[in-house]
């Protein structure tokens, strides 16, 4: 048989096990691999920075429930994706890195972008793994990403050196072929523990479901809806578990969150985490005889903070809740009668009324929530949230939270935000995943709603700073992605509400002057992000006013080519920062014996 490289070797070993996208940047000596995967049919999507490819591969691997590939030079393009590993293990993302080194015999005598990055990453991964012979590829790529996925989904790396990628088998068909890796087994619940579950909820005078992002990665939202909808059970979405369930039912509690947190009394916890976002179970934010009923993947998350291991299930969501509906029968949850879901109503009411009076607020210049409710109704008109034809990707502090009760999402895996780690710069790479799983060739076999999907990023203009270059990475592929940057000239507010003003305060800073100079969170005046969309080949708005914007929304998701709308809010020069994940007054932890 014909001779084969490493490169070759590893290329084909990616595309046996079913690797149709690879996100990265190359150089040498990775360049062969991607070369020699685009020759297979592979698609490679170049970024103009590792972080962003590294986000983007993590989210990739969650939105398709399978890891996405990431491929970096060794050295400084290893230290550049280790933001994109810590963001994958935060979130439980399924990614896969590989990465370039120098040549082994080169090894400590400072050779081209040397690191030895199996020590470096093997504390942050699930398996750091460096193949030791061009015949052991295909079971070193098949290990790592098998690891990288199987339980609580993670990060799984592979080094290869330069020699290797070089290196020649003369006899290709002495290696073994790779193959496709199966989904992982699912696990379930015992009878007993099953038993004790649905006898406590049964007895719940305030039960809450909290739906997480990890039942939308499990795809367990038809199982989910059967549970909600036969029991009557209220329920509350993180903000990436939106969609599970759609917004628009009647059971969901997110314009009454705080409510509902404070009241419940009896809480299951389906594929998220009592961690910051869920406030780690403790009071003033929620009650402290409040029993928590965790069901997660990972043994290691039952019992954290307010957990209580002893109620914790170990499993597959999908399948225990399927066995949960089971056990349950035909009891429901009876809400003609209870006064906590009539103090939920209330606040629905009283939460709703507010958030539209602010969306109402129409002076120059916009507000957030007026911006984001023309943008919304305009969407809603071309692709009603029931078609499931948009991903929303959103980052930025006030971008993130005010935007995510404006938005609906009706199905799952089609909003996508900073997440567990809270991380800036993710929104460019999110939404070109986002792109690739659902509109790429790749893509063309999936079923569900709407399947191509125009994606919309609502941007930050501090966020969207991280990593603005990938609009020419949207640009050069073909991806018609929608972006808003929403322009207040600050980091959360900006610091002026006039060009003079501003202008002050950066001629004061420049002079040294010191105090009454620019601050730590001020941005540029009124920066022109839409030139760089024009500048790639995109199109760019820049506007003031709902007429604009409208125009402008309605264009833009016409596209077929990536665009970007500047929109100039208010400054919100002065306001204090808030943000609701904050607990008022410090956390109280509840005692266990």
């Amino acid at each position: 048989m014909a001779s084969s490289t490493g490169a070759q070797i590893i290329a084909r070993s990616l595309r046996d096990i079913g690797i149709t996208v690879i996100f990265g940047i190359v150089g040498i000596p990775v360049v062969e691999i991607a070369e020699e995967a685009i020759n297979l049919g592979v698609k490679f999507i170049g970024f103009r920075n590792e972080q962003a490819a590294a986000y983007a591969a993590s989210a990739y691997g969650y939105l398709t429930g399978r890891p996405g590939v990431c491929l970096v030079v060794g050295g400084p393009g290893v230290l550049h994706g280790i933001a994109g590993i810590g963001n994958a293990n935060a979130n439980a993302f399924p990614l896969l890195l590989l990465a370039g080194s120098s040549e082994t015999h080169l090894l400590s005598r400072g050779a081209f972008q040397e690191l030895d990055a199996i020590s470096f990453l093997t504390p942050h991964t699930k398996l750091a793994l460096r193949p030791p012979s061009l015949e052991s590829i295909p079971d070193v790529i098949q290990n790592t990403y098998r690891t990288s996925w199987y339980g609580r989904a993670g990060t799984g790396f592979v080094d290869f050196p330069a020699d290797l990628i070089k290196g020649i088998v003369e006899n290709a068909g002495d290696i073994a072929d790779a193959a496709p890796i199966p989904d992982a087994p699912k696990g379930g619940a015992e009878e007993a523990k099953l038993f004790k579950v649905a006898q406590l909820i049964k007895s719940a005078k305030a039960p809450l479901v909290v739906i997480g992002k990890g039942a939308a990665y499990a795809r367990a939202e038809q199982v989910i809806r059967e549970l909600v909808n036969r029991t009557h059970l209220p329920f509350l979405p993180t903000p990436m578990g939106k969609g599970v369930l759609a917004d628009s039912h009647p059971a969901n509690t997110a314009s009454a969150r705080s409510t509902a947190l404070k009241e419940a009394d009896v809480v299951l916890i389906l594929g998220a985490r009592l961690n910051w976002i869920l406030h780690f179970g403790d009071a003033p934010k929620w009650s402290l005889s409040a029993q928590f009923i965790q069901v997660d993947i990972s043994a290691e998350e039952l019992g954290r903070n307010a957990g209580n291991a002893d109620l914790g299930i170990i499993g597959d969501v999908g399948v225990v809740v399927s066995q949960l509906i089971q056990t349950l029968g035909t009891w429901f949850y009876s809400t003609a009668s209870s006064p906590y879901i009539k103090h939920l109503s209330a606040a629905k009411s009283r939460n709703e009324s507010t958030a539209a009076s602010k969306a109402l607020s129409s002076k120059l210049p916009m507000t957030y929530a007026y911006a984001f409710s023309v943008i919304e109704r305009t969407l809603h008109r071309l692709s009603p949230p029931d078609n499931g034809g948009i991903v929303y990707v959103s980052e930025g502090a006030n971008t993130m939270d005010i935007s995510r009760s404006i938005f609906p999402v009706s199905h799952p895996r089609l909003r996508l935000d900073a997440g567990t780690y809270a991380t800036m710069g993710v929104g460019l790479g999110y939404a070109i995943a986002a792109h690739a799983a659902y509109n790429s060739h790749a893509a063309e076999g999936q079923s569900g709603p709407a399947r191509r999907k125009k994606v919309v990023a609502l941007e930050g203009d501090s966020a969207f700073g991280f990593s603005a270059m990938e609009v020419e990475t949207m640009a050069r592929y073909g991806m018609d992605v929608l972006i808003f940057v929403m322009n207040n000239g600050g980091v959360y507010h900006g610091d002026s509400d006039n060009a003079e003003e501003w202008l002050k305060l950066q001629t004061t800073t420049q002079e040294g002057a010191g105090q009454g100079g620019l601050r730590s969170t001020s941005l540029g005046w009124e920066v022109g992000y839409e030139k760089l969309a024009e500048a790639c080949g995109g199109a760019g708005y820049l506007v003031r006013t709902s007429q604009e914007l409208e125009k402008a929304t309605e264009a833009g998701f016409r596209e077929k080519r990536v665009t970007v709308v500047n929109v100039i809010i208010e400054a919100g020069k002065g306001a204090q920062l808030e943000f609701g994940w904050q607990a008022s007054g410090g956390g109280k932890k509840r005692s266990r014996l």
